[in-house]
């Protein structure tokens, strides 16, 4: 299973890092997304990294201010989150898929509960 951590509430402006911690199973060849949910609205890709090759990708709304990393011996991955803005309230999600970094929802193995962030002030 996947396990989120790291959300809350935070200023504009400010920053917050999440955490997708593996459980069960090695993240090592696993490509690991972050999705995100807000109110009302369609769940949309936000990032992902690829396994192995640590290949990354960012939607455009997000490209600048966010990073995703991955630490394999602790198999987490991560996602930085700076220049928060309330637009990017919404609960996050982390997934897995196997071998390769995708933002299509269908095409995970794996899914986290979600952990809600708040931008506002």
């Amino acid at each position: 299973q996947l396990v989120e951590s790291g959300g809350g509430l935070v200023q504009p402006g400010g920053s917050l890092r999440l955490s997708c911690a593996a459980s069960g199973f090695s993240l090592f060849y696993y490509g690991v997304a972050w999705f995100r949910q807000a109110p009302g609205k369609d769940r949309e890709a936000v990032s992902c990294i690829g396994p192995v090759d640590t290949n990354t990708r960012y939607a455009d709304s997000v490209r600048g201010r966010f990073t995703i990393s991955r630490d394999n011996p602790k198999n987490t991955v991560y996602l930085q989150m700076n220049s928060l803005k309330p637009e990017d309230t919404a609960v996050y999600s982390c997934a897995a898929r196997y071998r390769d970094c995708s933002f299509y929802v269908s095409d995970m193995n794996y899914w986290g509960k979600g952990a809600l962030v708040t931008v506002s002030s």
